[in-house]
């Protein structure tokens, strides 16, 4: 049983990925769909290093270029290892058509660069990774595209945000770091009656988790980087959304521009994609434990936030739209930034990094790392305080976890 399509080389019949997709379950799709063999048949993923495609004649070179014949033409453009990771990942979300990028901020970027216009206007929730407010708040005002910044949680402020030039909604949930939610149902039904296209960056929540496009949303992207690899070894991004978007807006955008993901970074993704549920179903396990102990820890962690804590301000939406509460968890010690300092290098198992969605944990100190561009009135609008501490979880025992983070707030506790 393979998940493909008749011609694996044709782009234009590889974009249609959903043909039939419900009769398999999620851990089916995630080994197998949008799989293509060679003639050689072979078991794993083809990897195709080439830069360059030969034709057999004038006439299918000038066929394949001019779109009239399926067939690769350059590796910037498309390449067979990439098609079956973009395959996999639409099957996986549900979506009709994927593109994948270098990076997750490639993705970002182009999700929107793609179709915005000199005038037009971005509503976003003030909860978002630092480099995707540089984005809206920085590099897209130059440029003449404008952005409002709201609560994210309050759907008052989404209405009273939107012009006659509002043209899409960017949004995280759960938000990085502080995993603060957006009702996903309200605000898609708010992009669809004033004519906003609703874009999720679902990279937190993972395909796992959560489902915005089955929820409505018109355009998913994701960091491929975090859990879909999720073992620390490469780059890469995801953008997926209906046919006619990805092959009016974003493939041309794409071409001409040249965020293009290398075939091998690819191959690494679809081994990565194989066991994605398996390591974030016990990440998110882990976490949970986690959060739970951490939130027993009074009065050196001041808050703990994760999803389905009792605690969790918005408890009951995380319950509504997500499978499961994730692999991150985001505290507050008591003592600011010298407290974070002190607990962060008293750890001896968990490393200091500022990825996530890997393997192995890591935390870090948003305020001096993944937000420290961004202005501390901003941060302080976004929630980022001085002594918050995220952590991703990975597979290590949740019990040696536990362990090392307890005594690195004992070390804390006798330095305080």
């Amino acid at each position: 049983m393979t998940l493909r399509l008749p011609d694996a080389a044709d782009r234009a019949t590889a974009l249609k990925v959903t043909s039939d997709p419900d009769q398999f379950q999620l851990e089916t799709k995630l080994v197998r769909g949008g799989h293509a063999r060679s003639h050689h048949g072979e078991m794993t993923e083809a990897l195709y290093m080439t830069q360059a495609y030969a034709y057999d004649n004038a006439e299918m070179a000038d066929g394949r270029l001019g779109g009239t014949m399926p067939g690769f033409t350059y590796s910037r453009y498309g390449n067979p290892t990439v098609e079956i990771f973009e395959r996999r990942m639409a099957v996986l979300e549900g979506a009709e058509a994927c593109f994948s990028t270098g990076t997750g901020m490639a993705a970002v970027f182009a999700s929107m660069a793609c179709f915005l216009d000199s005038g037009d206007h971005v509503v976003a929730p003030r909860a978002l990774f630092g480099s995707c407010f540089y984005v809206l708040n920085t590099l897209f005002p130059r440029w003449g595209i404008t952005a409002t910044f709201v609560d994210g949680t309050d759907m008052n402020e989404w209405r009273r945000a939107v012009t006659p030039k509002t043209k899409a909604f960017f949004l995280e949930t759960p938000a990085n770091p502080t995993l603060e939610l957006v009702d996903l149902k309200a605000v898609i039904a708010l992009g669809k009656e004033v004519g906003a296209k609703v874009i999720v960056d679902n990279v937190f929540a993972s395909p796992i988790l959560q489902k915005p496009i089955a929820m409505g949303a018109d355009i998913v992207v994701y960091s491929a980087t975090k859990h879909i690899d999720g073992q620390g070894r490469c780059l890469g991004g995801v953008v997926l959304a209906d046919e006619k978007f990805c092959t009016e807006k974003l493939q041309p955008f794409l071409r001409h521009t040249g965020p293009a993901l290398s075939p091998f970074n690819a191959w690494l993704l679809l081994k990565g994609l194989e066991t994605l549920s398996l390591r974030v179903e016990r990440a998110q396990s882990s976490a949970t434990a986690i959060a739970e102990f951490l939130e027993k820890q009074q009065p050196l962690v001041s808050r703990v936030r994760y999803p389905t804590l009792p605690s969790f301000p918005q408890h009951n939406l995380a319950k509504a739209q997500m499978s499961g509460g994730g692999t991150m968890v985001c505290f507050e010690l008591a003592g600011g930034k010298e407290a974070a300092f002190i607990f962060e290098n008293a750890l001896e198992l968990i490393d200091i990094a500022n990825n996530l969605g890997d393997s192995k944990s890591m935390i870090t100190h948003p305020m001096t790392t993944t937000h420290r561009a961004i202005a501390e009135e901003d941060r302080a609008k976004m929630g980022i305080t001085q002594g918050m501490i995220r952590l991703s979880v990975g597979l290590e025992s949740a019990v040696d976890l536990q362990r090392d983070l307890a005594q690195a707030l004992a070390v804390l506790g006798k330095r305080g």
